[in-house]
C-alpha cells in the first residue's frame, strides 16, 4: 500500500500498489496459501475460511473513504519522551526506530472525508506502531477528532487496534482513557453518532475507554477484544475459562456488542448504520 499527498490542498490519498506476481500468502486459520493479489481484492480476508488478516490506516482509509481521499487532522502532533522512559531500549529511540519502520509518526491516524457521499471523520489506530498502544499523542489524535465531529456535526467512527495503554508515558498514558471518555460524553450531548469499530486486538485502557463507548459497537469477526489477559482472568477468579473467550463472537452472544461486520461489507453496514441514527435525529 502507498500514499501521497496533495499539498496545495491538504488531501491525501490512499491508493493500492500493484504487487509482484507469485508472491503467496499463508493463512493461519487454515495453514493454506493465497496470493496476495487476491487477498488485497478482497480486503485481507481469505475467501475460503473468512479469517481477517490485521491491516492498518493506510488499507481501512483506502476503502472507506471514497476513492480513498481524505483531509488529514492532527498529523502535526509528534510523541516526545518527557519521563525519559527506559527499558530495553530508549522510547526515544524506540520512537524513532518505529517511525522509520512503519512511515507513521504515531499509533492513530485521523481523517474527513466522505464514507458513500455521507461526511465522516475516522481515526484508526495502527497495531504496527508499539503494538498500537494509546499514548498522549493517540490521545490527544483522538480528541481532536471527537471535537472535529462535535463542532461540524458530522457522525465520527473510531477503528480500535491495540495492546492497550503505552507503558512508556505512564500515568500520561493512563489519562488519556478519561481524556478520550469525557470528550466521547460532550459528543453525546451534541447527539453526534459515534460508532465504535474493534478489530484485532482490541484490549487494555483502550478497551476501558472509548472502545466501548460507542452509540453502536461492532467489531470484525474474530477479534480478540478484553481488558485483561485470559491468564490473569483465570487465575484471578480460579475457574477455566470458554475456548472462545474475549472473541467478537463470545461477547456477540454475551450482549456486549452490537454486530460484527465482514470487513467486504464495513463500509456498506457503517453507511447504512450511520443514515439511519442521523434520520432518527433530524427527526428527533
Amino acid at each position: 500500500m502507498s500514499w501521497f499527498k496533495r499539498k496545495d490542498t491538504n488531501i491525501q490519498t490512499e491508493k493500492k500498489k500493484d504487487m509482484p506476481e507469485g508472491v503467496w500468502v499463508k493463512v493461519p486459520a487454515t495453514g493454506e496459501t493465497i496470493h496476495r493479489r487476491e487477498l488485497e481484492e478482497n480486503f485481507w480476508v481469505d475467501p475460503m475460511s473468512g479469517y481477517h488478516f490485521r491491516i492498518g490506516s493506510h488499507e481501512y482509509f483506502s476503502f472507506l473513504f471514497d476513492e480513498g481521499e481524505f483531509t488529514g487532522l492532527g498529523d502535526e502532533i509528534h510523541p516526545t519522551d518527557p519521563l525519559e522512559f527506559q527499558d530495553r531500549k530508549k522510547y526515544n529511540d524506540r520512537l524513532i526506530d518505529t517511525q522509520k519502520k512503519t512511515g507513521l509518526t504515531d499509533a492513530c491516524r485521523v481523517g474527513i472525508g466522505k464514507m458513500n457521499g455521507l461526511d465522516v471523520v475516522i481515526a484508526c489506530m495502527d497495531f504496527s506502531f508499539i503494538g498500537g498502544s494509546m499514548g498522549s499523542v493517540v490521545g490527544e489524535r483522538l480528541a481532536r477528532a471527537i471535537d472535529q465531529a462535535r463542532q461540524n456535526q458530522i457522525p465520527l467512527i473510531i477503528i480500535s487496534q491495540s495492546g492497550g495503554a503505552r507503558m512508556m508515558e505512564s500515568v500520561l498514558s493512563l489519562m488519556q482513557m478519561a481524556k478520550t471518555s469525557a470528550k466521547l460524553a460532550q459528543l453525546e450531548k451534541a447527539k453526534v453518532p459515534y460508532i465504535s469499530v474493534m478489530t484485532n486486538p482490541t484490549t487494555g485502557g483502550v478497551t476501558a475507554s472509548y472502545a466501548m463507548l460507542g452509540d453502536f459497537n461492532v467489531s470484525e469477526p474474530g477479534a480478540l477484544i478484553g481488558f485483561a489477559g485470559p491468564r490473569v482472568i483465570r487465575q484471578t477468579i480460579g475457574r477455566d475459562l470458554p475456548d472462545d473467550f474475549q472473541t467478537a463472537e463470545y461477547l456477540l452472544e454475551h450482549g456486549f456488542l452490537d454486530f460484527i461486520i465482514p470487513r467486504p461489507k464495513m463500509k456498506q453496514k457503517l453507511t447504512r448504520l450511520l443514515k439511519l441514527v442521523l434520520h432518527k435525529y433530524e427527526s428527533g
